[in-house]
Formats: C-alpha cells, structure tokens, sequence
C-alpha cells in the first residue's frame, strides 16, 4: 500500500500533465495565447482602427495640400430675363430689353490652396497622438487577451488535476473495498464498516463526474478567448504541478509603465489639441485660389457648343472672423472643462493603480505562503494516511480512522490544487498591475 500511495502521489502531484497524455495535439499556454492573439476578434477590430487611424492622418493632409475643382454647364435659357434702359438711354422712352442667349455653355477649373489656416496646422499636429493611440488600443487588447486566455487556461489545469487527484482517490479507496468486502464476507467486519467505505467511494465518483463536467465547461471558455471553434478538439499539456514554484520578478510600480494609463494621457493630449483647434477659430485664414475656364454662347445649340472664348483669374483670400454670438467662446470653456475633467481623473486612476499592485503583491505573498503549506500538509496527511492503513491491517486502528485519514489526505490534496491556483491568479494579477504581461508572455 505505502508503494502504490508513494506512486500516486508522484503522479498527482510532481508529474506534469505533458507526461499522462503525450498527443501531439496538446496545447501548452504560449499556443493558446498564439493562437488567440491571430484569431480573436477584438484584436483584428484593433487592426482594423489602428488602419482607420492611419487613413484619419491622410485625410488631415488633404486639408493643406491644393483642392482642385472642375465644372461644366449647358443651360437652355427657355425665357430670358429682361431688364429696362431708362429714358434717354436709348430713346425718349424706357426700353424693355432681354440680355443674354438662348444656348449657354461653360467649362471651368477652379483651384485652393489654404496659405495659413492655424486650425489645419493643429489638425496634423494631431496625426501622431492619433496614430499612438491606435498602437495604444491595440496593446491593450493583446493584454487583455494574454490575461483572459491565461486566466482560463489555469481554470484548465486546476480541473485536469482535480480529476487526475480523484481518479487516484478512487483506485486507492477501490483498492481498500476490496479487502473490506474479503473481510465482511469472512465475517471479519461489520457490514456498515463496508458500507461506510462504500458511501466514501461512490461520493468520491460524483465528485469525479462534477470534475470533468467542470473541465468541459472550462475549455469551451477557453476556446472563446482564443477565437476557436466550439467543436475543435483542444487538450492542453502544461501543469500547475511544478517542484518549484517560478520565480517572480517585481519591477516596482510605475504608472507610466500600464497602458491604461498611457492611453489617459494620450486622450488629455488630443483634448489639449482640440482647445487649441478652438481658440485658432479667432485668427484669419488666408489662401490662394485661381480659376480659368471657357464660355460659349450662341442662340443655337450648334454654336453654343464650339464657340468657347476663355476667362480666368487668380486671387487671394482671407477670412477674419468677428462675432460668432459668442459660440466659440463657449466651445473654447466646454475644451477647458474637459481637460480639468481628464486630469483629475488621471489622478484617480494612479491612486487606483497603486492600489491594484499593492494588493496584488500583497495576495502573491500570501497565495506564495499558504502553496508551501498546503505542500506540507499533503505530505503530512500522505504519511498520516499510509501510517493509519498500515495499522488498520494489524488490527491497531478501527476503519472510521482510516476513513478520516483518506479524506484527510483528499482535503489536503484539494487545498493544494486551489492554492496553486490562487497562487497563479495573484501572479498574474501582479503582471497586469505593473504593466509586464507582454514580458510575462514572451518569456514562456
């Protein structure tokens, strides 16, 4: 018994799950995130934004680069208008005239080109912070994407050891039915001693069924998070069972380092911008604009179509705003009370975020101690147990000990399972509160 208890905690608990089931199609938590982070759809929605972002800065451009114009006309004027000569222009009496030609035709370009508009200058000044943003947004959904996928792929493994641990439950207690149903047939036991054991084993096998219920339940959510099909086969192949538990590297905190808050003070930055933009409404705009095109007249259609004689001209123009009923000013507060706004709640969220890492550390501490003893007292509750089985064999310990000793042991193992967990979880709760979860990713 102490040989086979020896073996099974060895494969519950030291062995990873890579060395129970060697299918090629095992997924170790890099694949996952791999394939996530090329198949998830929130992260092609931020491929997609940080291209519109790209195509926002060309349309900025336009604004200043020359707009060039054409267009033509053929009108039929079916009435003329008329207008009157005075008297003693053409005559004694007024005359009534009608000017112009049945058939007019025209053709014209026009060309602007703005010289100095401050709105438009402020406008591709805003280009960069655009583009940041986009690259922003996008690091943010790979984040949350590492964070969601790794989260889930724990939840995972936590279920594949529970049930590995059951399974290891149910040979051991099947093992002991055994020499139990020897004994109750020899009359060596009671009966209820039996089915007390009994009771334990099957108890033990509707927790091995909430189990695998539990896993399946699990991959389908990790399945999501990776953007795959519900019906794609997906089995992982890393454990939480390590020897050693992985070293963790605190890098202290720094706001600048998360990218929430660097999207903050990219959002304060084109705020700041939109202000100036504002306030550059009051100065003049000057540009250049030239035109040229043809005229044709003629009171037939045939000649109005060949006759052409050109026209152009070139001109400046400027434009100086003088009173707007006061809409800009209040534009201009509205931009004021914005900026007031986001730096405050810049402020918040630092104090938010150093909350975070610190109960983030704080949990890692605390999840790091309670796996080392959770570890001991596996080891405890396996020596416990070996030392009650062997006594309850020499007739030195009645079964109610040994059954407590096995449940024992079972709680044990399970308290390690879930401080694993919490251990990892806190792990990865300290990444994404100092900003490291691409670092934590790449160095899978």
């Amino acid at each position: 018994m102490k040989k086979l208890m020896s073996i099974g905690l060895l494969s519950a608990l030291l062995l990873p799950l890579g060395s129970r089931a060697q299918a090629p199609a095992d997924w170790s938590l890099k694949a996952c995130i791999d394939y996530g982070l090329k198949n998830f759809g929130t992260v092609r929605v931020a491929q997609y934004q940080k291209e519109v972002a790209h195509q926002q800065a060309r349309e900025a451009v336009s604004g200043y680069l020359p707009q060039v114009n054409g267009s033509g006309s053929l009108d039929d004027n079916i009435k003329l208008q008329t207008t009157v000569l005075p008297a003693g222009f053409a005559g004694p009496e007024p005359l009534r005239i009608a000017l112009g030609s049945k058939f007019q035709t025209s053709v014209s370009a026009s060309v602007d080109q703005p010289i100095f508009d401050k709105t438009l200058l402020l406008g591709l000044k805003a280009n960069k912070p655009n583009q940041e943003r986009a690259d922003l947004n996008e690091r943010q959904t790979r984040e949350d994407v590492i964070y969601s996928i790794s989260s889930n792929y724990y939840q995972v493994l936590v279920a594949q050891e529970q049930i590995a641990l059951l399974k290891d439950n149910l040979n051991q207690t099947e093992q002991v039915l055994n020499v139990l149903k020897l004994q109750r047939d020899n009359g060596v036991i009671q009966p209820v001693d039996f089915d007390r054991t009994e009771v334990n084993y099957n108890s033990t096998k509707s927790q091995l069924t909430l189990a695998e219920n539990s896993l399946n339940l699990a991959l389908n959510r990790l399945k999501f998070q990776m953007g795959m099909p519900q019906d794609q086969n997906l089995m992982v192949s890393d454990s939480l069972m390590q020897s050693r538990l992985p070293a963790i590297e605190t890098n202290g905190f720094e706001a600048r380092n998360l990218t929430s808050f660097r999207l903050s003070e990219n959002e304060l930055t084109l705020q700041r911008l939109n202000l100036q933009r504002t306030q550059a409404g009051y100065l003049p705009k000057l540009s250049l604009n030239a035109r040229y095109g043809s005229l044709a007249l003629g009171n037939e259609l045939g000649p109005s179509l060949n006759r052409f004689v050109g026209f152009g001209s070139v001109g400046l123009r400027l434009t100086v705003p003088i009173f707007d009923g006061f809409k800009r000013d209040a534009q201009i507060q509205q931009s004021k009370l914005n900026v007031q706004t986001l730096q405050e709640q810049q402020r918040l969220n630092v104090a938010s975020y150093q909350l975070q890492f610190n109960n983030a550390q704080t949990q890692l501490q605390k999840s790091q101690t309670q796996v080392q003893n959770d570890d001991r007292n596996v080891k405890l509750a396996l020596k416990v147990y070996e030392v009650t089985t062997l006594q309850y064999k020499q007739g030195t310990k009645p079964l109610t000990d040994l059954i407590n000793a096995e449940t024992s042991y079972r709680q044990a193992q399970t308290n390690f399972v879930n401080s694993l967990i919490n251990f990892y979880q806190a792990r990865l709760d300290l990444e994404q509160s100092q900003g490291t979860l691409l670092n934590f990713y790449n160095q899978l």
